[in-house]
């Protein structure tokens, strides 16, 4: 998927850190419920109790000084009113029915026997302060009520009494009434405070912190597991570079140790194979020059002129090709030592050489620093893209272009090109194009393989494409390291 990061530590971290907030928000999900559930409950005991508390005191005193005390009980939440018309159970929402039935048997627990009591809940708002004649109808509540004592019996409120329903809306009432052992009613209009049901801050702020402690030992725990494939991509990716780099710590975790000691065989075994290959062919290359002087020597005594400057010719060119292959091997011994190199001296020397034997050569831009690298390898290099610009293109046009990251260094040339087909193929050792490149002006077919060589032994890359004016430019790419 194009949304999925790329680099596994950023996919362990999203999926563990993905994983972590799911798990909190379900958390949280559970904790509201219990938590409404819990202070519905607690709610709905305590005014109970408070109700109860109030109807065994206006029990126990006289008539006279009823109306005193529920003029110091009433409150916008609580409203208590003597004398009001009895109420009647009805039928109705089986849900509020069920949250009547329940309170009424914790009323009625909390007043003891001797209490006749009615409870109804509604959604609408509570009634103004009552005065000393308030009274009200059964079909002014407009929900379902529950009788008591015989309403459930004494018990435990349950989830229910306050649950869902009532937590959702804002605007829930209850209506109590209760009659005292002398006949007097007495109604309460109690009204669920809006505070209940509002949002828990420390619990958000305890889930936030918790997550931005995971947060940050993923992110530790996921680079430290991950840090072993990252340097081994980086010694696989260096390794082109240099064959004989130090071999990776075999330390840490079981996998880790046997990738990294196979990496370290397989380093072990491309050198050794390397080392092998380039000692062979380069004593080849160099034997073969005592038999090529040996023959030029008899060439020399040869008495038909047009018979010696063709053995001459053949000569020359099997003397081209072994030093071209001796450069090519050389082009693979990474033994030079990396220093700072003056890479704008190295193009204005190269200029001046080929200067003197007739080439045009030109230079644009400017190096900016030294670049680290080797520097007999880089002035092969150049050497060769610019000999082959001389040499097939008339002319060469160097341009340079320096940054932090990366040094370009382009030769153009103005010859016919090269098909689009072949760009890559001239890369291949002693593949050699028809006409221009022909082997008649002197190619061996080896000069772009020594260049790519060094370019990519320097971590850089070297690339050929036709210039839509005409001519042929080899790129070659060289990153700065820090």
């Amino acid at each position: 998927m194009r949304l999925l990061p790329r680099s596994l530590f950023a996919r362990m971290v999203l999926i563990l850190l993905g994983g972590l907030v799911v798990a909190q928000l379900l958390s949280l999900a559970v904790h509201w419920r219990e938590r409404g559930e819990i202070i519905m409950r607690a709610m709905g005991m305590r005014s109970a109790q408070r109700i109860a508390d109030v109807v065994k005191l206006l029990d126990s005193i006289a008539p006279a000084e009823r109306r005193k005390i529920v003029s110091v009980f009433s409150s916008p939440l609580l409203r208590i009113a003597l004398d009001g018309q009895r109420l009647a159970p009805e039928a109705g929402d089986a849900e509020k029915e069920d949250q009547a039935a329940q309170y009424a048997a914790v009323l009625q627990r909390a007043l003891g026997e001797g209490f006749s009591i009615v409870v109804n809940v509604t959604d609408a708002p509570p009634r103004g302060a009552p005065g000393p004649g308030y009274g009200m109808g059964p079909g002014m509540m407009g929900g379902p009520s529950k009788w008591g004592p015989n309403a459930g019996g004494p018990g435990q409120i349950g989830p229910g009494a306050f649950g869902p329903g009532m937590h959702r809306s804002a605007g829930v009432s209850l209506v109590v009434q209760a009659r005292l052992h002398d006949g007097t009613l007495v109604t309460f209009d109690f009204r669920q405070p809006n505070e209940s049901v509002s949002w828990p801050y420390r619990l958000l702020l305890s889930l936030m912190v918790l997550l931005a402690v995971v947060f940050a030992v993923t992110l530790f725990a996921v680079r430290w597991v991950t840090r072993p494939l990252k340097t081994l991509a980086e010694a696989a990716q260096n390794l082109g570079e240099d064959i004989n780099r130090p071999p990776l710590d075999e330390q840490g975790p079981l996998e880790v140790s046997r990738a990294a000691r196979a990496f370290n065989t397989m380093q072990q075994k491309l050198a050794k194979f390397i080392s092998d290959r380039t000692r062979i062919f380069t004593a080849m290359s160099h034997d073969l020059k005592t038999p090529i002087t040996r023959l030029r020597l008899r060439t020399e005594m040869l008495d038909d002129a047009e018979l010696r400057a063709k053995f001459a010719n053949d000569l020359q060119e099997m003397e081209a090709m072994v030093g071209a292959a001796l450069d090519f091997m050389r082009g693979l011994d990474h033994q030079e030592p990396v220093r700072p190199v003056d890479v704008m001296a190295l193009l204005e020397s190269l200029q001046a050489d080929a200067r003197e034997i007739g080439g045009d050569v030109r230079i644009e831009g400017a190096v900016r620093a030294p670049y680290h690298g080797h520097a007999q390898a880089l002035k092969r290099c150049l050497s060769n893209l610019i000999d082959n610009a001389v040499k097939y293109g008339k002319s060469a046009t160097i341009s340079v272009e320096d940054s932090a990251g990366q040094l370009r260094i382009g030769v153009r040339d103005e010859g016919p090109g090269i098909p689009e087909a072949e760009l890559e193929r001239v890369f291949d050792p002693f593949y050699r194009l028809e006409g221009s490149r022909s082997r008649s002006t002197g190619g061996t077919g080896l000069g772009l393989t020594i260049a790519r060589n060094i370019a990519q032994a320097h971590g850089g890359e070297l690339v050929l494409r036709n210039r839509p004016a005409g001519g042929l430019e080899a790129v070659l790419t060289l990153p700065r390291r820090g």
